[in-house]
């Protein structure tokens, strides 16, 4: 509120100042929004197995923290993510998996991204494997 003060008098031009305002307001609830995604352990079926949740909203602000959330070092041989209570909104979270999976695979590890809705699935499949796993 007030940026858009401050541009709208600085520039004498109310549409600056809602411009300006929308674009402070869009950063903090992106900020805000990030941190309500979580990856949970949620169960290890076997010795060499370990299920992964992945609850919340994720997309560029979220997808930053995503790939350090999982230890691929101490992981068993295979690891099963589960995204059903996930939702996946742009490109950048589909680098974070790739990433994710690469990092496994660097390791001998089989991974496995499991419970993807239909938007997400289309994200996904549309995207993966063409963005760079290099993080």
């Amino acid at each position: 509120m007030v940026a858009t003060v401050v541009v709208t008098v600085a520039t004498r031009n109310l549409a600056y100042g809602v411009i300006v305002g929308v674009l402070v307001a869009m950063v903090f609830f992106a900020r805000r929004v990030a941190h309500f995604t979580e990856v949970v352990d949620i169960a290890h079926p076997d010795e060499h197995t370990r299920v992964y949740a992945v609850r919340g909203a994720l997309f560029f602000a979220s997808s930053n923290d995503l790939i350090y959330q999982f230890d691929d070092v101490g992981d068993p041989p295979h690891v099963i993510i589960d995204l059903s209570h996930a939702q996946i909104y742009d490109s950048s979270t589909v680098a974070a998996l790739d990433a994710i999976e690469h990092k496994y695979r660097q390791r001998g590890k089989n991974i496995q991204i499991i419970g993807l809705n239909g938007p997400s699935q289309a994200w996904h499949g549309k995207l993966s494997g063409q963005l760079g796993a290099t993080h």
